[in-house]
């Protein structure tokens, strides 16, 4: 695994938490952090003083005892801002990071999503001790992949040539008011509280458990003021052969408790325990935009409260399920790594993994996927699983597709109102989403991206899982969103004269609108037509598909003809044209003054004749889809070269960027419009012109891959990845609108881009056709099945580590000789449950 040590462990902080639980940050010294289990991000966060802690004895005098973490490199020595009286800057850092205590002089930290793992060495303590830390990732199994809680397999290993004695102490604050603590046997300690009741908001339970055979549970530490309790707490650990135990009567509000791990190792041996810290707070509200009927907070329960009573539920599971877990995580961790991509790729594609798994995302009670866009420090940031965000994440449709279609199932029912418009943002309440959505003009508009990839997504969820009965449920969604391309009733006039050119107000994910054509938005409008045509043919409509393979073809050509400006495509405006604003103003009486510079006499806020990084991004979309040439092949390869050309910088040193700063000094980046000499750059571009956002970077990465510009694409993916080695950006929270943010989860596109993996679960039809030459290895996914796949001079062989692969043909780059389904000659169609070779004819 990549390993991090000195300066580069400063930034980390390694999510452990299920996909929509909420998670505790591993930070690079080991010490937990960024406690983001309450429903909501906090980023800098603590528990009380919650810790690892291990201790060497011989004969009942104790050798050494020390906190089980590194130096702290993340915190200032001064203290930190903004933390308040007693506790900010100029106290020096918080005891509560147990600073303080005897920790590791020697910590490295090494870590692939999702596996991290410690190794701790001092001079003074008899022994090395590594700890793995993971949380379930299983591709297909939502529900060991949704668990709450973080685990750990602490190792000891006695490097003297005598026995000793050892413990692990696991010491956990309880966060909550007016708390209590009660044993669970000898191996466990559930805190709760006694404020809320279960059904309330603010009801919560922590549960720490152990497979120790040997434990001490010390319910809590010494109840005082001041330092008392942790004062307590280090001589008992140093002082007594085992922690003493402590019990009291009354309810409490800063309580901690330790669960002790004992065992006696021979000289030269190790041993290994395990434990589990696992949570319940079940109870869920938009605390960001509170929603009352009769003057309370309308809740929710949690997915993960449903499938695990309590937190002590969760708890005995996982310690009783925990080395299936990680077995099956390992087998994940393995088979990806295992693939013969380039480090960086891998890189990319299994760090932001890690927004599944943290605060960015939860799950409805019935298990559907919500998302922000990103975490801000203690509020989620940009609601509504925002559709032009999340277009570029595909990691979830790939790794766990039953989640992403109930996403896409929500947007279809929830989203549309009865002209086919889709908000970008989806309100909760769902079923009150269209009364919140009154109060929130800006997020009740459609946008072109989001809408029109709604229908790109929905085509490519049914690709991969094949499902007849899904794709017919959502059908009059999904067309009626299309069509409302040129109805009457749409009040941005995107197509209103049905000529399959995007025209009129469009609202985008740079957060403004383009008015008049532009490539960025005509592409996605031609995918979305193309997909539509392609679904209608299928499900018998054969009048609607033809419609829309016509409106296709026009929209095509005249995209080729004129959009393109014989090096990069353009967004067609003549930017000193007041006049088309006016179409708009009726119903927007504010656009003059959003949209207008007086002083420039110019449209603030267009592309105009910038090169653009998102100008053929629908070409990406359809290369994983399946969706076939969007734009002209040859136009789009010089467009390809021109944005590597003008757009890839690679240092900013000489370049100026009045925006968020993401890519500084000698780092290098891709940015969002570039305008070339020549070209007219508007007095006011485009938002966020100069910035370099790691989607918009990763996604044309990928079309770059895809289209045969490997080195270039590589470039692109290293010079992001290069920002994050845990120096100065944690390498598992890529930022954007905050941290985790769900954009970067463009870099899973990787994967099935290097493989040249195509699908079509309809006809039960998958294809592999690697874009490097020599022997290539890989991960792949599907709805009912993930492996690995292997093409060498002898064939290919796919392995299935999950599910079940019915199939009707496979597609190869070489004539197909002898079939080997799970051991046994066969022919198409197959149904494999461990292996298919195809040997070469």
């Amino acid at each position: 695994m990549k390993r991090y040590t000195g300066n580069h462990t400063k930034e980390i902080s390694f999510p452990l938490g299920g996909i929509g639980t909420g998670c505790i940050g591993l930070a690079g010294n080991g010490r937990l952090k960024d406690w983001e289990i309450f429903n909501r991000p906090a980023k800098g966060s603590l528990n009380g003083f919650s810790h690892f802690a291990v201790k060497a004895s011989k004969n009942g005098k104790m050798i050494d005892a020390r906190v089980l973490q590194g130096d702290l490199t993340d915190v200032s020595r001064m203290g930190q801002y903004s933390k308040g009286t007693f506790q900010g800057y100029g106290y020096g850092p918080n005891n509560r990071t147990m600073a303080g205590f005897p920790h590791f002089e020697d910590c490295t930290f090494e870590a692939e999503f999702p596996l991290a793992r410690l190794t701790f060495r001092d001079f003074n303590f008899p022994g090395t001790v590594t700890m793995d830390a993971f949380n379930p990732f299983i591709p297909l199994n939502d529900k060991d992949s949704s668990i709450p809680g973080a685990f750990f397999s602490i190792t000891l290993e006695n490097n003297t040539d005598e026995p000793l004695d050892y413990q692990i102490c696991f010491s956990v604050s309880n966060p909550f008011n007016q708390s209590k603590h009660k044993k669970i046997g000898n191996k466990g300690i559930l805190l709760e509280q006694t404020k809320f009741e279960k059904d309330e908001i603010g009801y919560g339970q922590l549960c720490v458990m152990t497979d120790a055979e040997d434990t001490v549970a010390q319910q809590y530490w010494y109840r005082g003021i001041w330092q008392d309790c942790i004062e307590t707490y280090w001589r008992n650990l140093t002082e007594y052969e085992t922690m003493p135990e402590r019990n009291y009567d009354t309810p409490h509000d800063t309580d901690t408790c330790t669960l002790s791990a004992k065992f006696n190792i021979p000289a030269g041996e190790q041993k290994t325990c395990r434990f589990v810290l696992s949570w319940n707070i079940p109870n869920n509200y938009t605390y960001w935009k509170p929603f009352q009927i009769g003057g309370k907070d309308i809740s929710w329960k949690n997915y993960y409260a449903v499938l695990f009573e309590d937190a002590a539920c969760t708890a005995s599971y996982s310690i009783k399920e925990f080395d299936r877990l990680f077995e099956e995580t390992k087998k994940f961790h393995q088979a990806l790594f295992s693939s013969t991509l380039p480090e960086a790729v891998l890189d990319a594609a299994s760090a932001n993994l890690s927004t599944l798994k943290g605060p960015t995302i939860f799950r409805l009670t019935d298990g559907t996927v919500y998302g922000w866009e990103g975490a801000n420090e203690e509020t989620g940031s940009c609601e509504g699983t925002c559709t032009h965000v999340w277009n570029y994440a595909y990691a979830l449709p790939f790794l766990f597709p039953n989640l992403e279609r109930t996403i896409r199932d929500s947007d279809f029912k929830y989203n549309r109102n009865e002209d086919g418009k889709m908000r970008f943002r989806m309100f909760l309440p769902m079923e009150y989403g269209d009364i919140i959505a009154r109060s929130n003009p800006w997020s009740n508009r459609a946008c072109v991206d989001g809408q029109m990839g709604g229908i790109i997504k929905a085509y490519r969820e049914w690709k991969l899982c094949g499902d007849d009965a899904w794709l017919r449920k959502n059908w009059e969604g999904i067309k009626q969103s299309l069509e409302f391309a040129w109805s009457e009733k749409n009040l941005f006039k995107w197509d209103l004269d049905k000529d399959g050119v995007m025209e009129g107000r469009q609202h985008n994910t740079l957060d403004a609108e383009l008015f008049g054509p532009s490539s960025w938005m005509q592409g996605f409008y031609l995918a979305a037509l193309k997909a539509a045509a392609e679904m209608a043919e299928y499900l018998g409509e054969t009048d609607s598909a033809k419609e829309y393979r016509d409106l296709f073809a026009k929209g095509k050509e005249w995209t080729d003809k004129n959009l393109f400006n014989g090096s990069y495509y353009i967004h067609k405006i003549e930017l000193s044209d007041k006049s088309l604003l006016d179409p708009y103003a009726e119903h927007s009486s504010d656009i003059y003054q959003l949209y207008w510079n007086d002083e420039a006499k110019e449209i603030k806020y267009q592309i105009g004749e910038g090169c653009a990084i998102d100008q053929v991004l629908a070409q990406w979309h359809a290369n994983l889809c399946g969706l076939g040439e969007i734009f002209d092949s040859e136009q789009l390869h010089t467009a390809l070269r021109s944005l590597y050309k003008n757009n890839y910088k690679p240092t900013m040193r000489n370049f100026y960027n009045p925006w968020r700063i993401f890519c500084m000094d000698d780092e290098a980046g891709t940015v969002i419009c570039d305008y070339p000499e020549g070209a007219k750059k508007p007095a006011i571009p485009v938002p966020y012109c100069q910035e370099t956002m790691h989607g918009f970077e990763y996604s044309l990465a990928g079309l770059m891959l895809s289209e045969g510009m490997i080195e270039e694409g590589l470039t692109l993916i290293k010079a992001v990845r290069d920002r994050y080695t845990g120096e100065h950006r944690n390498p598992w929270n890529e930022i954007e609108c905050g941290s985790n943010y769900a954009r970067s989860m463009a870099s899973w596109s990787f994967i099935p881009i290097y493989s040249g993996f195509t699908f079509d679960m309809a006809k039960k039809e998958i294809g592999f056709k690697p874009i490097t030459e020599g022997k290539f290895q890989c991960l792949w996914s599907v709805d009912s099945a993930w492996g690995t796949v292997t093409i060498d001079d002898e064939g290919a062989v796919l392995q299935i580590l999950g599910g079940e692969l019915t199939l009707n043909q496979l597609s190869l780059p070489f004539s197909q000789g002898e079939i080997i389904a799970d051991g046994t000659k066969a022919s198409f169609p197959v149904i494999c449950k461990q292996s298919l070779m195809i040997k070469k004819a």
